[in-house]
């Protein structure tokens, strides 16, 4: 609309020029477009170049009863979408190492092209966590690369949906978590966790988050929407391609005693996508749960 308007103006400009008339290229109106339009103009590169290699580190606080003695610390990436050209990848370690994570946590989407699984693995090999590092498949794992040893030689176990239990300082918690293709049983999701204990769940994007029967997640770790990848102001993202739409686009959710998380991920969409982002940058999340 913009770009229409601005083209418009300069018609207009052209037309007056050959006929030797006053134009209109300076009016009220005529100067907002032009400004709109540089604004327009300085977006596009700052999109390309400058965003996509701009990763947040965000922190998140959570308080719960069900530890008592000890705080975890769980770092989450996703969706690095590999491609043969490094983005943040090789900025990874030094970001998430100086935080000494107990668990690192991948929620899928790890490639972009195959050549770039190289890339991939020494990215995640070079992370540390002092209990484990988990990960999920998410939809291009399972759609284009099922056949791939993706986490071979990483150091990260994928998850499967039943809960295995970890131990800080002489106390349990639980993680699960399943790869984004197949559909489980809502009832058996969570099935052996002990109430009084806490669980963290793994998926690569925010669709079950209503569908648990029974036994919830404390913590629902997602990714999947890129925030949208492009986000517009006081809209959000344009785009989640996720089953409940803009509802959780991106970051923290309460849901009735479970905390659902959707991280905007650290690459960019392959195939015809494009290959920008705004007002949506590369994320990645820290998660430090204390006693209450």
């Amino acid at each position: 609309m913009v770009v229409g308007m601005e083209l418009m103006w300069l018609v207009d400009l052209a037309r007056a020029r050959l006929k030797r008339v006053k134009s209109r290229f300076l009016s009220a109106p005529a100067v907002v477009t032009h400004l709109l339009s540089l604004a327009l103009l300085l977006c596009i590169p700052y999109a390309y170049f400058v965003e996509p290699y701009w990763p947040e580190v965000k922190r998140v606080d959570i308080t719960t009863e069900k530890l008592r003695k000890t705080t975890l610390t769980i770092v989450q990436i996703s969706d690095l979408h590999c491609d043969l050209r490094a983005r943040n990848e090789r900025k990874l370690a030094g970001l998430i190492n100086p935080l000494k994570p107990d668990l690192v946590v991948f929620t899928g989407d790890a490639l972009n092209d195959p050549a770039a699984l190289p890339l991939f693995q020494e990215t995640l090999k070079g992370l540390h966590a002092g209990v484990a590092k988990l990960a999920v498949r998410g939809n291009f794992d399972e759609w284009y690369w099922k056949d791939i040893p993706l986490f071979s030689g990483t150091g990260f176990t994928e998850l499967g949906p039943k809960p295995t239990a970890f131990s800080k300082d002489g106390e349990t918690f639980y993680v699960s978590g399943v790869e984004f293709s197949k559909t489980y049983d809502r009832r058996a999701l969570q099935k052996g966790v002990p109430a009084d204990s806490y669980s963290v769940f793994l998926f690569h994007s925010p669709d079950l988050a209503e569908d648990f029967i029974g036994r919830k997640p404390d913590l629902y770790l997602a990714g999947h929407t890129h925030g949208g990848q492009i986000a517009l102001p006081f809209y959000g993202a344009v785009i989640t391609l996720a089953r409940h739409g803009k509802k959780y686009e991106g970051g923290r959710y309460d849901l009735d005693g479970m905390t659902l998380y959707v991280n905007r991920g650290l690459g960019l969409e392959g195939g015809s996508a494009p290959r920008v982002r705004f007002l949506a940058r590369p994320e990645i999340t820290v998660f430090k749960i204390h006693p209450r």
